[in-house]
């Protein structure tokens, strides 16, 4: 895989890193350690060396689950985790829990501590803010972490969603190294004005949910989604009937291009993103051992122009029926979390 270099690290990093969350929570029960433990186990052997957490995945349990692999002898692993939203009791109607956001100083610093703790290492490499608090200034935030990395706790700095103007104003107080927003052929949203801002200021761009949160039929003409029925993504507004009635075409087109290329529609959106940029990283997770080998497969492929072109253009945001997040905006302020 190529390689790409991030603000404040000290080693290139591959261009294609493990989402970890579905691990743990979101897309229906967690798996078995065992399983997850093999999942990651063939994503560090097939080349793959940044990982993706957050203390609010499984409430802390995705970075234990992090931290009993790199006990198994890793050394070389780039360990992104996030620090921010605070996961309460309250069980919501949905049947998710209500969430608040807590950028400041002194709850950065102990979560820091937690996160460092459960994946059992002396320095994070990349730590984020997971979620953008109004209520604190951002100075005060990047001043914080900024401090954790003169004691050593911390290499790097990342943001996740956050405006132009938040990144240009962290960016004052502390060098970003990484920006992370949801980026795939199917939310396009950020090349306007967020991807241009990063290169600007030599800030990576880390793509979560670059295959569009896998919300793609199996299997060509189908008018559903093979998710488990706890799987939030049953709630997004692009998992509505009417809405996988009208992205038909776009489903079928996928399925075409990537059969004439012998490879899956997930492989061609993945590698499409890649095609967007050298200082693009997706972070695309799973927990199938099959679809990481997929995914690196994906990842060495070079698509004809003329094909990247046609896809940007068929998939014109425009062209997309159906938002990021849910039908229900009640509880959309939830679903926006789940990354």
């Amino acid at each position: 895989m190529k390689h790409i270099n991030l603000k404040n690290m000290d080693v290139a990093i591959p261009r294609l890193g493990l989402g970890c969350m579905g691990m743990s929570e979101f897309y229906g029960p967690a798996v078995p350690q065992d399983k997850a433990v093999k999942v990651m186990r063939t994503a560090y052997e097939s080349g793959v060396r940044m990982f993706d957490t957050a203390d609010f995945y499984g409430n802390g349990e995705n970075e234990r689950l992090i931290g009993r692999f790199l006990r198994s002898g890793i050394k070389d692993l780039c360990v992104a985790t996030k620090c921010g939203i605070v996961r309460g009791q309250e069980v919501l109607a949905d049947g998710n829990f209500r969430r608040e956001y807590n950028n400041s100083p002194k709850y950065i610093k102990y979560s820091c501590e937690q996160s460092l703790q459960r994946l059992g290492v002396e320095c994070i490499d990349l730590f984020y803010l997971h979620r953008i608090d109004p209520t604190v200034p951002i100075e005060d935030s990047v001043g914080a972490i900024s401090s954790l990395i003169k004691e050593g706790k911390v290499k790097a700095i990342g943001l996740s969603e956050a405006s132009v103007d938040t990144i240009e104003r962290a960016n004052r107080v502390h060098p970003i190294s990484a920006l992370q927003t949801e980026y795939s052929i199917w939310s396009r949203g950020v090349e306007q004005e967020i991807l241009p801002k990063c290169r600007e200021l030599g800030i990576t761009f880390i793509a979560y949910s670059p295959l569009g949160r896998g919300m793609v039929p199996r299997s060509q003409g189908s008018h559903t989604f093979d998710f488990d029925s706890r799987d939030f993504r049953l709630s997004l507004e692009r998992a509505t009937p009417e809405n996988i009635y009208k992205n038909q075409y776009l489903y079928d087109f996928l399925y075409d291009v990537s059969t004439s290329l012998n490879i899956s529609p997930f492989q061609l959106m993945l590698a499409w993103l890649l095609s967007q940029g050298d200082d693009i990283l997706p972070i695309p997770g799973t927990t199938s051992v099959e679809n990481v080998l997929a995914n690196i497969d994906a990842g060495n492929l070079e698509l004809d122009s003329s094909i990247i072109q046609q896809l940007s253009s068929v998939f014109s945001p425009d062209n997309i029926a159906g938002g990021r997040y849910t039908v229900n905006k009640a509880v959309a302020s939830n679903a926006a979390e789940m990354t």
